[in-house]
C-alpha cells in the first residue's frame, strides 16, 4: 500500500522548555531518528508539519506548514491530508521516541481503500501515531473552522464513520506511544 508519512513538529513544546524536535535522545536529535524511521517504511513522500521553516528540515522532506493561528496537531494533519495524494497519511509525532519501524508498519498493514488505523492505548486512542484514509481531510478542515481543537472528537467521528479501525495496543507495545514531554522524562 502506497502512503505518504508526516512528522509531526509544530508544537510549542511549553513544557519543555525548548524545541523538542532537536533535543538529544541516545546520541541523536529527536527528528532524526524519526525519519529515519518513516524512511525505513519506503512512502511515496515525508512531509514534516511544523509552524515554520526547520533549519534541520533534510532537503528530501517537504515542509507543510500550519495556517496561522496553528491548532497543534489537528493544523498538521490537516494541512497533511490536504496535500496527500496516496491512500493514506501514516502521521508520527516527533517526540515519541521508542516507536519502532515494525509497529508503524503493522498499522499501515491494517488499513485498507478507505479505512485507517488509530492504536488505543489503554482506552484512549492515539492521534498522533496513526494511519489516516485521505477521505478524513474534510473532517480535519472542519473541525479548524470549529471552535474545539482536540483530536480525540475527530477521531470519534471518524471511527463512527468507519474511516478508522480500532488497533488494541497491549503489553510491553504500550510503552511504544509514550511521549517525551517534560525535560523529567528524558532520564
Amino acid at each position: 500500500m502506497a502512503v505518504t508519512a508526516v512528522l509531526l513538529a509544530g508544537g510549542e513544546s511549553r513544557r519543555m522548555g525548548r524545541d523538542k524536535a532537536t533535543l538529544q535522545w541516545r546520541g541523536r536529535p529527536l527528528w532524526e531518528r524519526q525519519i529515519e524511521k518513516l524512511r525505513a517504511l519506503r512512502p511515496e513522500k515525508i512531509l514534516v508539519s511544523a509552524r515554520s521553516n526547520l533549519p534541520w528540515r533534510p532537503a528530501d522532506v517537504e515542509l507543510i506548514l500550519d495556517a496561522p493561528p496553528s491548532r497543534g496537531p489537528l493544523s498538521g494533519l490537516a494541512a497533511a491530508l490536504a496535500c496527500t495524494e496516496t491512500e493514506h497519511l501514516l502521521a508520527l509525532a516527533v517526540d515519541m521516541p521508542f516507536m519502532t519501524v515494525s509497529q508503524l508498519r503493522d498499522l499501515c498493514e491494517l488499513a485498507t481503500n478507505g479505512t485507517g488505523v488509530i492504536p488505543v492505548v489503554e482506552a484512549r486512542p492515539e492521534p498522533i501515531a496513526a494511519v489516516y484514509p485521505r477521505e478524513a481531510r474534510e473532517r480535519f478542515l472542519e473541525a479548524l473552522h470549529g471552535t474545539g481543537f482536540s483530536l480525540q472528537p475527530i477521531v470519534e467521528k471518524l471511527i463512527a464513520l468507519g474511516m478508522l479501525r480500532l488497533a488494541r495496543i497491549s503489553g510491553s507495545a504500550r510503552d511504544l506511544y509514550k511521549s517525551i514531554n517534560e525535560p523529567g522524562d528524558l532520564d
